[in-house]
């Protein structure tokens, strides 16, 4: 079974609840998808990793990150997965607001000016959050070559309109919802 063969069942078996939720962005769902047990699970996270560096790695970047916290535990996957492959890639965490003590920054982790980078999420629904985390790089100095989720629900749209290349390794069709 191909990595991204055995993800897709992971999620479909271990994130994919149902029931009467309320999404950040408001919106009400009859599902909930829930992939930090997938991004936080020994089993599966190294298979975000991989799966995700193999659907973007023609972007041509040499850092990973997004707004903290979905995108976090996927920039980490991604970045181990790359260390495995022989390959350097560093991770970043983008606050939702500037840090009030020590060094103040808004990003933490090495330096992106001037560097290209992939924004990350594990899934979105508006595309509000790694917009945010884009605006941020950008402020950082950093040269943003896409947006890459792992669960597209409904950001494309958002997305693809703010002049960003956008990638997804599944839908919500890919997950029988």
């Amino acid at each position: 079974m191909s990595d991204r063969d055995e993800l897709l069942e992971e999620i479909k078996t271990k994130a994919v609840v149902h029931g009467d939720f309320t999404l950040s962005s408001g919106r009400k769902a009859s599902f909930y998808v829930d992939l930090r047990r997938i991004t936080l699970d020994g089993t599966a996270a190294p298979l975000v990793g991989r799966v995700m560096l193999d659907l973007t790695t023609d972007l041509g970047y040499t850092a990973v990150g997004g707004l903290t916290l979905g995108a976090d535990p996927v920039a980490a996957a991604m970045l181990h997965a790359a260390a495995a492959r022989g390959q350097r890639l560093d991770a970043f965490v983008v606050r939702k607001a500037v840090k009030q003590h020590g060094m103040q920054r808004r990003i933490e982790g090495p330096d992106i000016a001037g560097k290209r980078v992939l924004i990350v999420e594990d899934t979105s629904t508006t595309g509000g959050s790694p917009l945010t985390a884009v605006e941020a790089a950008r402020e950082a100095g950093a040269t943003v070559v896409g947006v890459a989720t792992v669960v597209e629900r409904s950001a494309a749209e958002p997305i693809t309109r703010a002049g960003l290349e956008y990638r997804y390794a599944y839908d919500l069709e890919s997950l029988g919802l």
